[in-house]
């Protein structure tokens, strides 16, 4: 069985040496949707009986994992050395480091990489997430798997 949670986040990103405007800093209201599979709970004694997991429970571990690193942040490639230089001469600002390009398909890369520990760490095999679909407008998304 599959379910799905969606959450959403602001952040900031630029594609160094893009041929358009995507190489200016710029932001977006991202979205990302979280697929998890696992098994329904068949024991009428577990709180989740009936369920793969609480919708709850799985938004507090994406929130964790992702969103709350994610939000209000600046998304930078690693080498993209003059916007760390700048973003590094400013007090107090919520960076985020990339080793990829902060494309929508790195960032839905990242994202399920990361997705993927955590669930690991919490529930071991029993869920997982099997796909991250990373919305950078209403209009334009990529999916992991």
């Amino acid at each position: 069985m599959e379910i799905t949670t969606k959450l959403e986040f602001d952040a900031g990103h630029r594609i160094q040496h893009h041929k358009s405007s995507c190489k200016n800093l710029h932001g977006h209201r991202y979205a990302i949707e979280v697929t998890i599979k696992g098994e329904v709970i068949i024991d009428e004694s577990n709180s989740d009986f009936g369920m793969v997991l609480d919708f709850k429970d799985a938004k507090e571990l994406i929130k964790k994992t992702i969103v709350e690193k994610w939000d209000h942040s600046f998304i930078v490639h690693k080498d993209d050395k003059e916007v760390l230089n700048f973003l590094d001469s400013l007090d107090d600002h919520k960076t985020v480091i990339f080793p990829l390009i902060p494309t929508a398909e790195n960032m839905a890369l990242i994202a399920m990489e990361r997705l993927k520990i955590s669930f690991s760490e919490e529930f071991g095999t029993l869920i997982k997430p099997s796909k991250v679909r990373l919305y950078e407008t209403p209009n334009n998304w990529a999916d992991a798997y």
